[in-house]
């Protein structure tokens, strides 16, 4: 007998969505998405929220959660990859707003756990309670208002999230943040834009939380220094969105998907296992080759050509993805 499947948080993520969007006026989404793009430049302190009403919330859930979903899914795959048979007993998801971020978490480690998100908008706090009502994972989830930054005090918990919010933030109250969180958590994972303003801030970050005692789990294959010459260049990876025809009518495109550019860092006090290396590059696939940008566990960006010679190995750099660990069954390779 054949049982139905159930649908994956992403599914039941997007289905939510489309509900939401169904009960409102396309234009009136469309120009609460555009005046949202307009007025957001990364430096609304978090007690002048831009979520004026239920209309702008709905608009930007339409316009961000997705692919916020899939860049802190993407991190936080890398993170359990690292950490094997943990799954976090809490949560608290610092600036949630209507709580991607607690569906990704969903997605990474099955059963329920004491979850909080934080957010000082509190339109986006009773949406995210609505959406998560979709979510038998996220029953009974706090929906908590708070100003994020300095004077923050957080529970102690398992694992603390904190994406798309110390764009938010001023410098001492990115601070602040992540020594709370550094506090509280066991393990504590921070998402930003793949920007290299997105990059800066997640180095400053992941610096503080080696400062406090943590080790870096993901992206990096150490905790040393990163090797990026500063102003050189910029660590940041990608997230393949699905895109409902709603979702393309609010972006304004027509494909059935996109790419979200994120930066990140996945650090924990638990015993963990990084990736040997991790693909730092799409990698360039070239006939009877493949090349592969990769910062390896001795502090080094290095390129490494696998080639029909290497067998299995050259193989599975044919389905290497940027982002990924390498070698994929973590032995030297």
């Amino acid at each position: 007998m054949n049982h139905p499947v159930s649908p994956s948080p992403a599914e039941t993520l997007r289905g939510a969505l489309a509900g939401l969007l169904a009960g409102l006026p396309p234009s009136r989404v469309a120009g609460a998405v555009e005046r949202l793009i307009a007025n957001y430049r990364g430096d609304t302190p978090t007690h002048a929220s831009i979520l004026r009403d239920r209309a702008d919330v709905a608009a930007y859930a339409a316009y961000r959660m997705p692919a916020t979903f899939e860049a802190v899914r993407s991190a936080l795959a890398a993170f359990a990859d690292a950490v094997p048979g943990w799954a976090p007993a809490g949560h608290v998801d610092v600036g949630g707003g209507t709580g991607a971020a607690t569906w990704a978490v969903t997605a990474t480690w099955d059963g329920t756990r004491p979850v909080t998100v934080l957010d000082w908008a509190e339109p986006a706090l009773a949406l995210g309670r609505e959406l998560a009502a979709a979510n038998p994972a996220l029953e009974g989830v706090r929906w908590q208002r708070a100003r994020i930054g300095a004077g923050l005090t957080l529970d102690d918990t398992d694992l603390v999230t904190v994406s798309y919010v110390l764009n938010e933030l001023a410098a001492a109250d990115r601070a602040a943040l992540v020594d709370a969180a550094a506090r509280a958590a066991q393990a504590v994972v921070i998402v930003e834009a793949g920007t290299p303003a997105g990059y800066e801030r997640v180095i400053e970050a992941r610096d503080r939380l080696i400062g406090a005692g943590f080790r870096v789990a993901a992206p990096c294959p150490h905790s040393a220094a990163c090797p990026i010459a500063p102003g050189t260049d910029w660590c940041h990876f990608t997230a393949r969105v699905g895109r409902s025809s709603l979702h393309r009518q609010v972006k304004g495109g027509s494909l059935a998907y996109e790419d979200e550019k994120f930066a990140y860092v996945a650090a924990t006090r638990l015993p963990a296992a990084p990736a040997p290396a991790r693909v730092v590059r799409r990698p360039q696939i070239r006939k009877g080759q493949v090349l592969l940008d990769l910062c390896e566990a001795d502090e080094r960006l290095t390129r490494t050509t696998v080639t029909k010679r290497h067998g299995e190995l050259y193989r599975a750099a044919r389905d290497t993805d940027w982002g990924d660990a390498w070698p994929p069954d973590g032995s030297v390779s």
